[in-house]
């Protein structure tokens, strides 16, 4: 709030902290180490806040308007004159280029991260503002000057330490420079930045000079042309948006984190200057957001960057909460079974990357390739029963391609579906066992059944041989289990190329859980996986073993080569 004037006086007393405590000035002091983005609720003031808003447009280290200024990967940005020489940097020899076997420290104290030489190009989008944030301070200049204004420089402790080479102070000696300049606020103390007088860390008091001046009113103009410049000049050059979480690359060119994010995903250029950009695809913690630029947009607009963030968020969405779960259409893979993937589609790149971020399970379907119905989902792109998976290792490659390695961790079924962003999302229902009771009368129910018509048989018959759904369902579960382990044994004797030492590594031994064992089986035996997929959407253990019990028939009715099964069914 402004003191009240004083009609008549020769010398008004409006002396004021440009600080409020609204924001602490902590918050902009990155020379020591502290957080760089404005951490602010409201726009602001163009009076009040003017030391903030000049401040946002210092260099951290010269103190002076940035000019040509750089962004480094630290996040910091400072003159490029105010950057050390390169040097060269120790124990490091890939990429071997001149560009990135050099290395430049940040300048700030509390930082002293080392960069690339390559990582340390201007920051053309930042240039640009400064530039025009010049043209709009010059065009706001009093013609005349009677409008004057008295600028106090009232240094921090530590500046004021070294100012007095650490001798005794009192308050007097925490002033620094006392400047009368013309015009606003504003541009009286970007004045006095630009003449090197104000320092990074110094706040400043204000006193005007005459009662008729209108400095609030100066102010004020100067930061709608600021806020209109800014909102026009912070365009993202990928979604055409204004800049949400700006993040500038190696190259210098500066993009929405997201939109960038998702360029990396399939691709390792720059998308503006079409230069090799050597940063993480998920750009999840390595790259830091441009905390000038980002302090400016929360500065000036922060209704704006609110709105925008909430349209990002709906554009993310699915559009409808329920449809959590992305899904991969690939092939088929099996509960408790490793399945390893390669990526290299950009609409899956982005959903792992998201999925990475998550809980790390995204859902495997498999191609509908006969586009058959899938009950009410009708004839989609998919078959409806598919395996949660869940990522176990993650190796994403130079060039956005990755390596996954995932573990089936359930079954499910598609209820609903969507598109996100390019790749299928649903909403799914967990596919289950029949509780252990409902197995174990399936089991009694249809051994009994079969024996008495066993018997029924061979009294009317008993040279013919038993039908065959009537001998396997005469088979206890425990007996189907061990016929196809004895099989697998027998396969693995005659050195049967499907369960080779190198496949057993994969998948493992056999497992003695006959509720395991048929997925295991399918992820090793060479069956058609159309064939398989009956297996997810099965709910009997047992139904599942007469599966696998069929199988083995009709590879026992093939056609033998060198003493082990052919490898076509």
């Amino acid at each position: 709030m402004n003191c009240p004037r004083e009609k008549g006086c020769s010398l008004v007393n409006d002396v004021e902290h440009s600080f409020e405590q609204r924001v602490p000035p902590q918050v902009f002091m990155v020379n020591d180490g502290l957080a760089t983005e404005a951490q602010v609720v409201d726009a602001l003031a163009a009076h009040r806040d003017a030391r903030q808003l000049v401040r946002l447009v210092q260099c951290p280290s010269c103190s002076h308007p940035l000019k040509s200024p750089v962004t480094l990967p630290c996040s910091h940005t400072v003159c490029r004159g105010c950057l050390p020489e390169p040097q060269p940097r120790t124990n490091i020899s890939y990429p071997n280029t001149p560009d990135r076997l050099m290395g430049i420290v940040c300048p700030l104290i509390g930082c002293g991260a080392e960069h690339a030489a390559a990582e340390c190009s201007v920051d053309v989008t930042l240039t640009k503002l400064m530039e025009l944030v010049a043209q709009e301070i010059a065009q706001h200049r009093p013609s005349s000057k009677h409008s004057s204004i008295l600028l106090q420089e009232i240094l921090r402790r530590d500046s004021a330490e070294e100012v007095n080479n650490e001798k005794e102070k009192d308050h007097s000696s925490e002033q620094g420079s006392q400047e009368v300049l013309h015009g606003g606020r504003l541009v009286s103390t970007y004045d006095m930045a630009e003449m090197g007088k104000l320092r990074y860390s110094s706040e400043v008091e204000y006193s005007t000079t005459s009662a008729d001046d209108d400095h609030e009113h100066m102010d004020v103009e100067l930061v709608e042309r600021l806020r209109e410049v800014t909102y026009q000049e912070l365009d993202c050059l990928v979604c055409y948006n204004m800049m949400l979480e700006p993040t500038t690359t190696t190259c210098g060119h500066t993009f929405c984190r997201r939109c960038l994010a998702r360029v990396m995903d399939h691709s390792n250029i720059c998308p503006f200057c079409r230069r090799d950009l050597h940063i993480s695809a998920s750009l999840r913690t390595k790259q830091c957001s441009n905390a000038i630029l980002n302090s400016l947009l929360n500065g000036l607009c922060p209704d704006l960057v609110a709105s925008r963030a909430e349209a990002v968020k709906a554009e993310e969405q699915a559009g409808n909460d329920v449809m959590s779960t992305p899904l991969f259409i690939c092939t088929l893979a099996m509960p408790a079974m490793p399945t390893f993937l390669h990526v290299f589609e950009p609409r899956y790149r982005l959903m792992m990357r998201r999925v990475l971020e998550g809980n790390r399970q995204f859902g495997m379907v498999m191609y509908n390739r006969t586009t058959s119905s899938q009950g009410s989902l009708g004839s989609v792109p998919f078959l409806k029963y598919g395996t949660m998976l869940e990522i176990v290792n993650y190796e994403l490659l130079r060039d956005g391609r990755s390596f996954v390695e995932t573990r089936g961790i359930g079954r499910f079924k598609v209820r609903a579906h969507g598109m996100l962003d390019g790749y299928n999302v649903a909403s799914v229902e967990r596919v289950e066992d029949v509780s252990l009771a409902e197995e174990a009368a399936l089991e009694q129910r249809e051994t009994t059944m079969a024996r008495d018509l066993a018997e029924s048989h061979f009294r009317e018959d008993p040279q013919t041989q038993l039908p065959t759904d009537i001998a396997v369902e005469s088979l206890s579960t425990q007996q189907l289990l061990d016929t196809c382990t004895a099989f697998v044994r027998e396969m693995r004797e005659a050195s049967a190329p499907w369960l080779r030492d190198r496949i057993i590594q994969v998948y493992g031994e056999p497992p003695e859980d006959p509720a395991l064992f048929p997925y295991w089986f399918a992820s090793v035996v060479p069956v058609l996986e159309e064939e398989k997929y009956v297996l997810l959407r099965t709910t009997h253990v047992r139904e599942r073993l007469k599966v696998v019990y069929s199988w083995i028939g009709r590879i026992r009715g093939q056609r033998w080569a060198s003493g082990s099964a052919c490898n076509i069914l």
